[in-house]
């Protein structure tokens, strides 16, 4: 069983634990490796989107952006955070982001920038929001929308998914299928949809993440089997997230989720430990789009 998360949450931003205590948590379970990702999610009109004032209430402010130096001056302090303990534990510590992805010039230019100042270690490439006649819609907005609404959203969605890998910026790729959070985009309609954002994938040789947290809500991870064997078919590299936002829920679902890929053909998991993780604002010279 895979000994190691890099898809984690703390204090601060919208986890319930402190660095320090999941990382006791981490040698607990035996891990050689963790990473802290929390969101970093920058957009000029994030605080007019229909859920912010929800977002307010449910104490998630902490995650959203409307600038990019705001969102540096709450990472600096984490990272350093992080450093201190990397002096103090014998874990190897990588510092990363979970980043919502925006396909525009202007959202990459202050994104490469906040990168030369951060210098993570990973980025983990997200897509929380739809970006629609300048509104953003994060998933429980889509289902409140109409139906014609829902799916030309959805569509948008799925774009934005491609656009992300093929950016190039990420390490890999947080759950694809995230929308069947809100029971939408699960039916056959959308399985060319998902067909063409795995080949995207494969060509642009991005790689995904297989999340647990859906078990919580249902019986499968994101993504889900039928795309399993999309990914297993196109021999994508997939590696398993528990997408921690607590210490107690670090490692949690990892063998009934890794059973799962192996019964839908995936047989062997990407271990990013084997080779050093390149650093990804070097990645982002490297961009393929825009």
């Amino acid at each position: 069983m895979q000994k190691f998360s890099l898809h984690t949450h703390t204090i601060g931003f919208d986890g319930r634990n402190t660095e320090k205590e999941m990382l006791v948590k981490a040698k607990e379970l035996g891990w050689t490796h963790i990473g802290f990702s929390n969101h970093f999610i920058v957009h000029p009109t994030i605080k007019n989107a229909p859920m912010y004032k929800y977002a307010l209430k449910g104490g998630y402010h902490g995650i959203y952006s409307s600038t990019f130096d705001e969102a540096v001056e709450r990472f600096l302090p984490h990272y350093q955070k992080i450093d201190k303990l990397r002096q103090e534990t014998d874990i190897k510590i990588l510092k990363g982001m979970e980043v919502d992805f925006f396909a525009s010039s202007e959202w990459y230019d202050g994104f490469s920038k906040a990168l030369e100042i951060l210098k993570p270690d990973y980025l983990i490439g997200s897509a929380h929001f739809v970006e629609h006649n300048g509104i953003l819609y994060n998933s429980h907005d889509v289902k409140a929308a109409s139906p014609i609404e829902q799916r030309q959203l959805l569509h948008r969605y799925w774009q934005n998914e491609r656009a992300a890998a093929q950016s190039g910026l990420f390490t890999f790729l947080a759950h694809l299928d995230l929308m069947k959070k809100v029971g939408l985009g699960q039916g056959d309609e959308w399985i060319e949809e998902e067909q063409k954002t795995i080949e995207t994938i494969q060509k642009y040789g991005a790689k995904v993440e297989l999340n647990t947290s859906y078990f919580k809500f249902g019986n499968e991870p994101y993504v889900s089997p039928r795309m399993m064997k999309m990914l297993a078919i196109t021999d994508v590299p997939v590696l398993i997230s528990d997408d921690a936002h607590a210490a107690a829920q670090l490692g949690k679902y990892f063998q009934q989720t890794e059973d799962m890929a192996k019964d839908n053909g995936i047989i062997t998991l990407w271990n990013p430990f084997k080779k050093q993780i390149k650093q990804p604002f070097l990645i982002a010279q490297n961009r393929r789009i825009l």
